[in-house]
């Protein structure tokens, strides 16, 4: 058997093949070469046999990935599957045959939905499911669920999140259904009830690795607690700094409570780091000390690396023009690089800088046109006659826009007000007919690529992935920390995102800089704004030339190079060349007009 190379971290987590193990793995570090190198050499050492082996992920893509590693291994007949599959196999095998699963919370959703007072008609279906799934993540019922919000403040009125928690559960029943948290709670009833099949499971698998520790829910935990009963072959692997789930009812507290649970437990870290250059990593353990949890600070095998761009950008506009740039500066391939936002309204401004620039993007989690605002705009627009602006303005309150968005709100209800928002300014600013108006938006964002381009994306969505450069903009109060949310899992959130970056990670912010950043090191002063007639003459040149080409005007020159021309004050194309900033093709389009605008200014 082949195994490979591991450091002495790793090679004592694999040799450690009985017993209680407890892997701190932090990112980048290789947990999943670990945990499959340990359970191979369970095989090889005749600790267990393959088929007495349960390895449990979060993903059936991470399943997937692990049983492939293992068969390169030479190791066949390893269960390897998420919770949700390997109970809903239990309950086939031991009960009546496999339940009929409700394909989407959505499907009851919608109508109950639709029966809500306005203005919660229109709250995202995701978040009404996202609520349901945390109260029976949570082990909670309709009758409970009021008892047990302890501060929590659900999408709904507490009434009315009650009321369709209560009337979900029962179209459910009536409909001959279950979802996802019954297979969990089903299974932990059989296993209850039937102590003949809980003698027959644990008679065939002897030994449990759980990946992804930190994201294990109450639910979950109930269920492995049945599969072990009172025995300690179980492996655990995660990291409690990118415990980022807690809306779903995940906590890390089982995994920073293992070694209590089993006092003779192996408490292993992982902290070396084989995605991130020293630079990245130097960065990322200044929050270490805020994060709490089990300490692990990480160390980079990688080559030494640029150090990390902070900037305090003047404006909006600039901010984006900025990455924009810097996008355009690095040589490497699009798909190696991505832009993360808080949340999916924020990549709006991306979309329509990286189109107009010509730039291929990809929007992981739905682009702007995608999402639901954006897309019944469209439709209303598609059949309207007449200017676009009062067209969106009634789709928009139709839809439930309000001006001011009350504090409180979801995620997912933030972004969909903020994309009526930005639809209702765009149409404003067009001043055309509607049909113009569609094709006007589909020009400035309907250029995403599917699978190439540079990656734009929540954190969340990020988590597990790496880039050789990411682009962390808006950090500032308000967007990260997000309002409302908890700090101390937003602090984790930047963690992860920082962490993505292999070698090239650009921190950005305008006003109200982030709580962070002074965790960070970083003096929190904003960047003065550049003045001068200079300056004021070549921002009006901007001004005019964006307009001739119907382009934002950062994607002329952003607001740090029309700065720098300022204060060098080239005479030649050659001169202006050796400008940060000024490339060549924005040499041969610009150049003899910026020098012209140069030579008229006193």
């Amino acid at each position: 058997m082949a195994f490979p190379q591991l450091n002495a971290e790793q090679r004592r987590a694999a040799e450690t093949v009985r017993g209680p193990v407890c892997i701190l793995a932090g990112a980048g570090s290789g947990k999943t070469t670990t945990i499959t190198a340990r359970i191979a050499r369970q095989v090889e050492t005749g600790a267990f046999a393959p088929g007495e082996i349960l390895a449990v992920t979060f993903t059936d893509k991470a399943a997937g990935e692990m049983r492939a590693r293992l068969e390169a291994l030479g190791v066949h007949g390893v269960r390897a599957r998420t919770f949700h599959s390997a109970a809903l196999a239990q309950l086939a095998h031991f009960g009546d045959g496999a339940p009929a699963i409700l394909a989407s919370k959505a499907l009851i959703l919608q109508p109950l939905r639709r029966a809500l007072p306005k203005p919660y008609c229109f709250r995202p279906l995701r978040e009404l499911a996202t609520e349901i799934e945390r109260a029976r993540n949570a082990r909670l019922t309709p009758d409970t669920y009021l008892a047990a919000l302890d501060g929590h403040e659900p999408p709904l009125p507490a009434d009315l999140a009650v009321r369709v928690f209560r009337r979900y559960e029962e179209r459910k029943r009536e409909q001959g259904r279950i979802d996802f948290e019954d297979v969990l709670e089903l299974t932990i009833r059989l296993f209850d009830e039937r102590p003949d099949a809980l003698a027959e499971f644990r008679a065939r698998y002897r030994a449990f690795t759980v990946d992804e520790y930190q994201d294990v829910n109450l639910l979950q935990q109930a269920l492995l607690e049945r599969w072990l009963g009172d025995r300690d072959d179980l492996c655990v692997v995660g990291d409690d700094y990118q415990s980022i789930y807690s809306f779903t009812g995940a906590t890390p507290r089982y995994l920073l409570a293992m070694s209590q649970r089993y006092p003779h437990a192996a408490v292993i870290r992982l902290e070396e780091n084989h995605r991130s250059s020293p630079q990245v990593l130097a960065f990322a353990n200044r929050l270490v000390p805020r994060l709490g949890g089990a300490e692990k600070r990480l160390r980079a095998v990688r080559p030494g690396g640029p150090e990390p761009t902070l900037v305090a950008a003047a404006d909006r506009a600039a901010e984006v023009a900025l990455v924009v740039a810097r996008v355009r500066e690095l040589e490497l391939a699009y798909e190696e690089m991505a832009v993360l936002v808080r949340i999916n309204a924020r990549s709006e401004d991306f979309e329509e800088a990286f189109a107009a620039a010509g730039i291929p993007f990809q929007v992981r989690g739905g682009a702007f046109l995608r999402r639901p605002a954006a897309r019944r705009t469209l439709q209303v627009l598609r059949r309207a006659d007449g200017p676009a602006a009062a067209a969106v303005r009634a789709a928009a309150l139709d839809q439930g826009w309000v001006e001011v968005v009350p504090e409180g709100v979801g995620e997912e209800e933030a972004t969909r007000q903020s994309d009526l928002a930005r639809l209702v300014r765009l149409a404003e600013e067009f001043g055309g007919g509607a049909a113009d108006f569609v094709a006007d938006l589909e020009a400035r964002f309907g250029a995403e690529s599917e699978g190439r381009g540079v990656n734009v994306l929540s954190y969340h969505r990020a988590k597990g992935l790496e880039f050789e450069a990411v682009f962390l903009p808006r950090l500032e109060q308000g967007e990260l920390p997000y309002r409302g949310s908890d700090p101390a899992e937003e602090r984790r959130l930047l963690y992860v995102g920082i962490t993505r970056a292999k070698r090239h990670l650009h921190l950005s912010w305008v006003a109200k800089p982030s709580r962070f950043l002074e965790e960070l090191g970083v003096e929190r002063k904003p960047e003065p704004r550049p003045e001068g007639p200079v300056f004021a003459a070549l921002r009006e040149w901007r001004l005019q030339r964006a307009k001739a080409d119907g382009v934002p005007a950062y994607v002329v020159f952003h607001d740090r190079t029309l700065a720098e021309i300022a204060e060098c004050g080239p005479q030649t194309l050659a001169e202006l060349a050796r400008i940060a900033g000024v490339g060549p093709a924005k040499l041969d389009r610009y150049g003899p007009e910026v020098l012209a605008a140069l030579a008229v200014t006193p």
